[in-house]
């Protein structure tokens, strides 16, 4: 009888060794005579585990991590096909607890399933939403998604189901559905596990909006530097459309809805939803004014929808369970899940999908576990490059993008990023201005400008070079940028910079010369 084995081809555990890992014990077994079946799932976001080996057994899925080429021998010796105990055993995957705390719902099948299996897909559910959809009028669809107050993932937090009424609602042509996975961030990594990982839940979000909306067309907008999740996209939306789940009848409907994948340079201002449309039509990046928005004159001037890849992601499973069933998660005018995606200087990195309402406190130091290096944490930067960084004197904030807001922060694409004792903030505000120099489209110029300026005053401050002048010319080149910006990239670059020098001012003060020897050694 065969055994599956699992080693996954994300691309986090690919970077770690999993594909010599996958070879290694498919070579294994062939020396030694057994019958196995080596699947490549997606991960289960426990990236220090990875990469995580899973054995299919009659208790469930036994896991081993993180595995080395040279492990695997050992791992037959023990008796990996029964799941028996090895120094590397984790015990049923299910109940690993950095996996067993979380509200997985977006992220349910990421890490268990066949990502090209579109049978396997099925068997857990897949398709559930969609099969509704299509039996239910366009406007009670678009119904369904406001009530479930799904706010958009990929940083807005700007209610889908208002964004959807928008275009339903719009006279155009042609309508057209966008997914914005252009994820930059720095710490953010969830659109890429979906698409490694679970792409079918994403092809169904995209034709459950199209549905919605009225449009027939779909474009999935990614970034160059993720090639294996642009090759894992194109063969599922092949599959797809040979199955008849896209096409011109989808699923044998009178619905039609197709899409493609399209592959963008890596210019982070593209993230921003207009630049992404310039670009998408084959323009330079470049934001455009608003209004008109994209919901009234988007792709090529028509009605578009422009979601994140975990908003459409997030879709199946309201459409599958009901809006209550989904708004029922979470706190406050933030309902459902969030995929926290923990990074930086961390003992526990990986993704941690959960209501929203934990402290920043108990995801840094409950489920991330502290810094990797063991050293006090200082800083927590949430939101990518824009985003504020927390003290721990902020830790008792809800996750929840009201209460981020009110502190002068934001949840962005809910990437969080760990800094130790040791991190010099005037050095990450100067990152933040220099990222947002190199970034800008230059359209504006507060952002084009304004971030330059901004690299050179915080070099003055360091230089010791009349500190309180130039704090109060930082101050109110920030206040420029924020209120006078075309699009969020100038917008948000004051974040880290006002949030480091509100919260570790000490770092913007001249430093006794003992103490710069000692930093300079270390």
């Amino acid at each position: 009888m065969s055994v599956t084995i699992y080693v996954p081809c994300d691309a986090a555990a690919l970077a770690l060794g999993a594909d010599e890992v996958a070879y290694a014990i498919a070579g294994e077994a062939v020396k030694r005579g057994l019958d196995i079946k080596v699947v490549r799932n997606g991960s289960r976001g426990m990236v220090w585990l990875e990469p995580l080996v899973e054995v299919a057994t009659s208790k469930g899925r036994m896991a081993y991590g993180s595995v080395d080429v040279s492990d695997v021998a050992s791992l037959f010796d023990s008796g990996l096909l029964e799941g028996k105990d090895h120094a590397l055993s984790l015990g049923l995957t299910e109940e690993i607890p950095f996996l067993k705390k979380q509200t997985r719902l977006t992220f349910a099948r990421c890490g268990l399933t066949d990502p090209l299996s579109l049978d396997d897909y099925r068997v857990h559910d897949g398709l559930k939403g969609l099969e509704n959809a299509i039996a239910m009028q366009p406007a009670d669809i678009v119904a369904q998604v406001t009530e479930s107050r799904l706010r958009g993932r990929g940083g807005a937090g700007f209610p889908t189901g208002i964004k959807w009424k928008t275009v339903h609602d719009a006279q155009g042509a042609r309508k057209y559905i966008v997914c914005n996975a252009d994820e930059g961030d720095s710490g953010t990594f969830a659109d890429r596990m979906i698409m490694e990982g679970d792409p079918f839940v994403l092809i169904e979000g995209m034709a459950i909006a199209g549905i919605a909306v009225g449009a027939t067309k779909g474009y999935l907008y990614t970034r160059s530097e993720y090639p294996h999740a642009i090759a894992m996209m194109e063969q599922a939306v092949e599959i797809a459309r040979k199955a008849g789940v896209l096409g011109a009848s989808v699923m044998g409907s009178r619905f039609a809805f197709d899409m493609e994948v399209r592959t963008g340079a890596g210019a982070y201002v593209c993230g921003e939803e207009t630049a992404l449309l310039e670009s998408l039509e084959g323009k330079r990046g470049l934001v455009r004014a608003k209004p008109p928005l994209p919901a009234h004159k988007g792709l090529f001037g028509q009605p578009t929808v422009i979601n994140n890849v975990i908003s459409l992601a997030s879709v199946p499973v309201i459409m599958d369970k009901g809006s209550a069933y989904y708004r029922d998660f979470g706190m406050g005018r933030s309902r459902g899940t969030i995929p926290l995606q923990i990074a930086g200087n961390v003992k526990y990195g990986g993704l941690f999908e959960t209501a929203f309402g934990l402290t920043l406190g108990e995801i840094v130091d409950d489920i991330g576990g502290g810094t990797a290096t063991g050293r006090p944490v200082k800083a927590v930067q949430v939101g990518g490059p824009l985003g504020a960084y927390f003290p721990r004197a902020l830790f008792d904030t809800p996750f929840d993008y009201e209460a981020f807001a009110a502190k002068d922060g934001l949840i962005g694409h809910a990437g969080l990023v760990v800094f130790d004792d040791r991190a010099d903030m005037l050095k990450q505000a100067r990152f933040a201005m220099e990222f947002c120099a190199i970034e800008s489209c230059g359209k504006c110029t507060p952002c084009r400008i304004g971030s330059t300026r901004g690299v050179e005053v915080i070099d003055r401050i360091a230089e010791g070079s009349e500190p309180e002048t130039q704090i109060e010319i930082l101050t109110d080149l920030c206040q420029t940028m924020k209120f006078g910006s075309l699009c969020a990239l100038g917008g948000f670059a004051p974040y880290p910079v006002m949030s480091a020098l509100t919260h570790f001012e000490e770092d913007f003060r001249p430093r006794p010369e003992s103490q710069t020897f000692v930093q300079a050694a270390e």
